[in-house]
């Protein structure tokens, strides 16, 4: 029986960045939706769920994209809440590559730290890959201070990210001055810049400021980078003692997540591939 996966992207047009991953990933069928939301998304899961026999909905699975992580998150509690009994398929959520762009940056950092005594400082923290870097680092144990250019956004990001894993190693902080910045970064073992693209989050001086720092990782490959002095392509390069990452570096063990999330999709009908599980079965691959 052929595998089926329906792509439900938040965005008018699907994104071609997951229909290349899905088809490498050895999808026989993609059927792909645009605009999809959830007050419109029923019908399209019941068409997943009502054409096969409850034995082979697992050839059947479900990807919610799209630019909006918050539509997308949405998006997914509506088509949890479309299923019922057994007429159920998996879904996967990885809205604007955020919970695969994450599991691949923090499996990277736990490479080189030991996560449960790690102090991480996510740039960027506020955005949909820098919120998700900050919950597996604390579900990992470290502590995090998540850094916004607006306190308000942050501290609002923090509350939010306590709703769904242990936050009293988090604290929020903002960007807007010199001292701000140092003062979040001091003493840090771990860097992530994880800011809007062609966007500098802290230059290599400032970089070099930080006396504690162990491992940068800047995940924006469009100049200007995040982290000046970081290129898109280092992969664990030593500098000047600090080793690190740019956004290729990242990305080889990003899609090697996707494809494996996506062939997982199919052993069974009934899972929910989000944040944490996609950081597991990243897990699973290192």
């Amino acid at each position: 029986m052929k595998k089926i996966l329906i792509q439900l992207d938040t965005d008018s047009l699907p994104s071609t960045f997951d229909r290349v991953v899905a088809i490498d990933a050895g999808v026989d069928e993609l059927f792909s939706y645009g605009g999809v939301t959830p007050e419109n998304v029923e019908s399209l899961v019941h068409g997943a769920i009502f054409t096969r026999k409850p034995s082979d909905l697992a050839n059947t699975a479900i990807f919610v994209g799209g630019s909006q992580v918050a539509a997308g998150t949405a998006l997914l509690q509506a088509v949890r809440k479309a299923m019922f009994g057994p007429f159920k398929v998996s879904v996967m959520m990885d809205s604007n590559g955020s919970n695969t762009t994450a599991a691949a940056t923090v499996l990277a950092a736990a490479r080189h730290l030991d996560l449960a005594n790690t102090t991480a400082v996510v740039l960027g923290g506020t955005g949909p890959v820098g919120s998700r870097v900050a919950q597996l680092l604390l579900s990992q144990g470290a502590t995090v201070r998540l850094v916004s250019r607006s306190h308000e956004r942050s501290q609002t990001t923090c509350e939010t990210l306590a709703k769904v894993v242990e936050a009293s190693r988090l604290t929020a902080h903002e960007s807007t001055s010199e001292s701000s910045l140092q003062a979040a970064c001091a003493g840090v073992d771990l860097v992530v810049a994880a800011g809007a693209a062609k966007t500098q989050l802290i230059s290599a001086h400032q970089l070099a400021a930080i006396s504690s720092l162990r491992l940068a990782i800047d995940l924006n490959a469009v100049a200007p980078l995040g982290i000046e002095g970081i290129e898109v392509m280092d992969k664990g390069r030593d500098q000047r003692g600090v080793l690190v990452y740019g956004a290729v570096g990242v990305g080889g063990s990003k899609m090697k997540i996707h494809h494996a999330a996506i062939q997982r999709l199919y052993v069974k009908n009934d899972q929910v591939l989000d944040t944490a599980s996609i950081f597991e079965l990243g897990q699973s691959l290192a």
